[in-house]
């Protein structure tokens, strides 16, 4: 006997019952979107390997250690499973023009691919929301960005996300950060990690950004950029600020906020949570002013933000939150070859008037099929034996509430069924 093939680790399947509360969900965020006037795009899932060294950076951990790479065994192209959204999508804007029409605000959904060590809400097959807003140069873009964030966080109900801010400032603020950061670090490289000094200097700003309890003292007396930002920076960062104070959203300054990617600048934000463990962050971005220029668009500004599927279902779970359940309108039950051709003629009849419809299949005794039509959570029952359906009839039988069954014909149906799940509405239904 063969063994038993199972996913792929780290990548799960999203059974029925979840995969409604993700539907639910999506529908709920599509909504969310639109309201601000962002509009869908969809990138494919595989692009060529150096759109994502070039833009996230070659020195970071999602390059060298977490992007699933290969070889196109028919054109010796190098591809890569995308490990994040805002590369392909500005990718896409460059390829087909899209800022020649002016600012663009987009977003996405959908898989993204990176080989971390599986753990709750981090998986290598996760799901992300990416929202862009391209060739919007002020602080109100970066402030729409995050207050859209507080929308939808008020809008689930959730609990406990607070807002984690900082500025990164322009290239040149960074470099001179940069260099007397590598030159205070070069002072602490007894005390310094495998990790801090791999990255000391291709990426010294990412050790700032460290978890190990023993360099926290360390990095806290470190060189803080905001204290390299110049007048353009500052003044672009307080306008964020006094957007959000107007607007009554809290938030902490936190100057070791870095993110993870190379191709952010000036504002950078993280909403965080202490119910998911260490996975704390469920939404973070920021602006990336450099990133169009730098795969080789006119240069333009740019901002966005992306939040994790997953770990924002699992909060939302925790705050009480759930999808509707999913139920028919109407089970069809019947017995006899006669019957079962008619059972489809009327499901068929009621869907053409937007009811949502359950057909049984598969046999049995009346008795049978309307058990299953009980727990299916119907409201209503068809039932159809060979002599209704000769005589062109039906029964319809309410399975909540009070009420006998009733015999109509097929043309009486869909206003019959109105009549039962809407009392009020139920003569438009017969007028359709």
């Amino acid at each position: 006997m063969s063994q038993t093939l199972q996913a792929v680790r780290g990548m799960n399947d999203i059974l029925p019952d979840e995969a409604e509360v993700w539907e639910h969900f999506e529908d709920l965020v599509r909504d969310w979107l639109r309201s601000y006037g962002y509009r869908p795009i969809r990138m494919p899932i595989v692009e060529p390997t150096p759109l994502f060294k070039r833009a996230i950076g070659e020195v970071t951990d999602i390059v060298e250690k977490e992007m699933y790479s290969f070889e196109d065994a028919l054109n010796g192209e190098h591809l890569t499973l995308r490990p994040e959204g805002t590369a392909s999508c500005v990718r896409a804007a460059i390829q087909h023009k899209m800022l020649f029409a002016g600012g663009q605000r987009l977003y996405y959904q959908g898989p993204m691919f990176r080989h971390e060590r599986p753990q709750k809400g981090r998986y290598r097959q996760f799901h992300q929301i990416g929202v862009e807003a391209l060739g919007f140069s002020g602080p109100d873009i970066d402030a729409e960005l995050i207050l859209m964030c507080a929308r939808l966080w008020d809008d689930l109900g959730l609990e406990d996300v607070r807002l984690e801010l900082n500025s990164l400032g322009s290239a040149d603020e960074r470099a001179r950060h940069r260099a007397d950061l590598i030159t205070y670090l070069e002072g602490h490289q007894a005390i310094l990690d495998d990790d801090a000094r791999r990255r000391l200097y291709s990426n010294p700003l990412r050790i700032l950004d460290t978890k190990n309890p023993d360099l926290q003292e360390m990095v806290e007396k470190a060189p803080r950029l905001v204290d390299y930002l110049g007048a353009d920076s500052v003044a672009h960062f307080e306008g964020v600020q006094a957007i959000l104070r107007d607007a009554g959203i809290p938030y902490r300054i936190n100057p070791r906020l870095v993110r993870g990617l190379d191709y952010y600048n000036r504002t950078v934000f993280e909403w965080v949570t202490n119910r998911l463990g260490a996975q704390g962050t469920v939404c973070a971005g920021g602006r990336y002013d450099g990133l169009v220029e730098l795969l080789g668009g006119k240069a333009a500004p740019a901002a966005g933000f992306a939040m994790g599927v997953e770990r924002l279902l699992a909060l939302w779970h925790e705050s009480g939150g759930q999808a509707e359940q999913v139920q028919p309108d109407v089970y069809v039950v019947h017995a006899g070859e006669l019957a079962q051709r008619f059972a489809f003629r009327a499901a068929e009849a009621l869907r053409g008037y937007g009811f949502a419809v359950l057909t049984h299949c598969g046999g049995g005794s009346f008795k049978s099929q309307m058990k299953k039509a009980d727990a299916s959570g119907a409201q209503l029952a068809v039932v159809i034996g060979d002599d209704e359906a000769a005589a062109g009839l039906v029964g319809l039988k309410p399975l909540r509430g009070p009420g006998a069954q009733q015999q109509i014909t097929l043309d009486q149906l869909s206003e019959a069924v109105a009549a039962c799940l809407y009392p009020e509405e139920g003569d438009e239904y017969g007028s359709l």
